[in-house]
Order: structure tokens, then sequence, then C-alpha cells
């Protein structure tokens, strides 16, 4: 079954118990807009005792908040009990849950496009908030006064921006004033999950104009403290000639494109980032400019090509001179270099590895470490190609640096 249909079918058995049970948030809106959906929440007036006995298989993950995903299959259905909230404390989580009824629960939602619910058994939209109207407008607005929605769960005010990416909605007048007005509230949010909006801004096929979004909001400053306007400006052109499907590390180098590596990595530590998405940040911006040395060495060529980033820099640095207005021929001569290359392996194993170079005479030592980058460099660029002839090219070396030494 796939994930609607298993949503639907946790409807079909809560109703047949005399719940009421809807299809709940965005993937009513995603219907709507004839996008697909990712998942299918359901939101009843069961409370979860009630959801626990009907099924099987289930796991309370948010007994607090009446939550509780019911697993078919190999599918999994989060199932939330109507509720009202009050009094956010700490920015994200209410002190104060009470069940409810449908049209509470729509009310206590972030934004209209995602406060409605679907009967998928009768068929029918239930809309407590105007969210239809606002699809149709393709406008992003707040569900009640922005400033207390935004109290209530700071991250909204970056959802709000994600959303007009994602969707290529505008955010409405009030509630882009009100995410202006607090945008340095955003600083209370775990970086873990402003990484994860920023993500999907950065990856929509809108991120230019999200991007220009969070810094007319002064959410980016929040989040990037003196990142320069100069910076902006040209981060917001240079993510506008990226491709349109490109990865999260991507996003990033286009981001700080106008900086230096080291502020760009000391900020992006507030994001709490993994490793391998560090190492893949480093690699985009360390390396700028390289792919224009249109006299790169065969040996640089390859060993450059087989990184598994080479993809993202060039696509980066492509970015960056249609951003600069400048010539991109550099990129197509190198790539057509690679091209000429044909189906050799780009980083082969080495024909003689350091036990054999210190038969051959090598001393432990940094002399080792040159002579074996050297050699693997002369075999890169085609100069040795067998083990014997490696073996007479170290001979050779070591007889030159010897004559050197002497």
């Amino acid at each position: 079954m796939t994930n609607r249909e298993v949503a639907i079918k946790v409807v079909r058995q809560l109703h047949s118990a005399g719940f009421q049970t809807l299809l709940a948030g965005g993937c009513v809106r995603d219907m709507l807009l004839r996008r697909a959906a990712k998942d299918y929440d359901v939101a009843t007036d069961a409370e979860p005792k009630d959801v626990m006995a009907l099924f099987r298989r289930t796991l309370k993950v948010g007994a607090k908040f009446g939550v509780v995903m019911v697993l078919i299959e190999d599918k999994q259905v989060e199932v939330a009990t109507f509720r009202s909230e009050a009094d956010y404390t700490d920015g994200r989580h209410p002190d104060k849950v009470e069940f409810a009824s449908s049209e509470q629960d729509a009310l206590r939602r972030d934004f209209t496009i995602n406060g409605m619910f679907y009967d998928p058994l009768a068929k029918t939209v239930i809309d407590y908030v105007a969210g239809q109207a606002d699809l149709k407008k393709k406008i992003i607005r707040t569900i009640g006064r922005p400033r207390d929605r935004f109290t209530e769960d700071y991250l909204r005010m970056l959802r709000a921006v994600r959303f007009s990416a994602e969707l290529g909605f505008e955010i409405e007048q009030a509630t882009f004033d009100a995410i202006r007005k607090g945008a340095q509230n955003i600083k209370k949010t775990s970086g873990e999950r402003i990484s994860a909006e920023l993500e999907r801004t950065l990856i929509s096929p809108n991120r230019a104009e999200g991007t220009a979004m969070l810094f007319e909001t002064g959410l980016a400053e929040a989040i990037f403290p003196d990142f320069a306007d100069n910076s902006a400006e040209f981060a917001i052109s240079v993510l506008a000639k990226l491709p349109e499907k490109i990865d999260y590390a991507l996003g990033m180098g286009g981001l700080f494109s106008g900086c230096e590596t080291a502020f760009a990595l000391d900020a992006c530590s507030v994001l709490k980032p993994s490793r391998d998405l560090v190492k893949h940040v480093r690699f985009l911006l360390t390396n700028r400019d390289m792919l224009l040395d249109e006299n790169m060495s065969v040996a640089r060529l390859r060993m450059i090509a087989a990184k598994p980033y080479f993809t993202d820099l060039y696509e980066l640095q492509r970015a960056i001179q249609r951003a600069q207005q400048k010539s991109t021929s550099a990129l197509t001569g190198l790539k057509r270099r690679i091209k000429a290359l044909g189906d050799i392996e780009l980083t082969p194993e080495p024909l003689l590895d350091g036990h054999d170079l210190m038969r051959l005479g090598a001393v432990a030592g940094p002399i080792l470490g040159q002579l074996s980058r050297e050699m693997y460099i002369a075999q890169l660029e085609g100069k040795i190609t067998s083990t014997s002839q490696a073996e007479q090219w170290v001979a050779r070396w070591l007889q030159r640096h010897q004559d050197l030494d002497d």
C-alpha cells in the first residue's frame, strides 16, 4: 500500500469505531495544489488510548501532545488527537495542552494553507481558517495574529520563508512584518532545526528568492552575524545560476560563495552540521577558481576530477562565473579535456607502495613521502605505466637526489 492508502485505512478504521477522523495539514494542502505529498498525517477526536486499542502495532511518540504512530506493513502514520495549546515559555513547546475539537485544533496551527482537514470518506475539505482562499491567492498567512504564532515557535518564521520558496507564494504583509520584527528570536531555536529548514530553502528551485527573503527579513543576519551586504547580493546571484536540482552542500557553497572559507565554516557551526557536510562545503569553497586553470597538468586534472565533490565544484564555479558575467570557456575546456581521457581510471592504485620504495633504497621519513607523491604524479601523467617502469623511474629519482645531497 502507498502512504496515502495506509493513512486512509487508519481513517476508515477509526471512523468505523465512531471517531471523527480526518487527514490533516500539509497533505491536504498538497492535494489541493495537485502536488505529491510526502507524509499523510491523521487527526482525530479519539484519544491515544483509543488509538492504541484499535491498532495492533503502535508507538506512543508524544503522549503529552496526544500523538501515536500507527505501524501498518512497512509504513507508519502519525495519528494526533485534536488539541488546543497555550503558553509557550520556551518558544517551541506548549506549557498547556488540552484535547479539543477539530476547529480548535485548526486554530492552533501555523499557516492557513496548513490548517485544513480532508475527509477522504466523504471527500470533503473542512476549512476553518480560509486556507483554500489563500491557496488561490498564493499567499502565506499565519492563522490568527502573526506575532502570537511566531512566539509559540520561532522556527515558524523560517518555515514561512521555506514555504514561500517551495511553493512560489508571497508572504502576506502582516506576516512578513512580524518576521522582520522578531527575526532575532530565531537564535533561540536549535541549530539542527534551523538547518533542516535552511536546507529545504536552499535545495528549492526558488532558492534565490527564498534566500533574498532571509536577508530582507533579517533572519539570515540573525543566524549568520556579520554577513556583509555585498556578500548577500552575490550569494543570491550565484544561487540563481545553480542547476535546478542541487544538494544542501552545494546550496551552502552558493550561499557563502562571496565569503572567506574560514568565515563560512565558522558561521555554519551554529547549524551543528555533520562532518560530511563540513568536509563537502570546505572542499567547494577552498577550491574556488581552481578549475579556471587552463594549463592544469594531466595529473592534477585526473586527481581533481576523481574527487566525489567534483561535479558540485564545477557547478559552483560555473554559477560564480555567470554571476560575475565572466566567461565559462575555461570550464568548457576542462570538461573537454576530461572527456578526452576516455574510460581510464582517474585515480588508480599506485604502481609501487611504501614498502616497495624502501626495498628500492628509499629511507622512511619526509623523503619517502616526496618520492611517493612524485612517482604517483608521473604515473597519472602516463610517464610510467608498469611496475618495471616505475622501479626504473624510482632508481633514477633516488640517484638524482643522492647526487644533489653529495
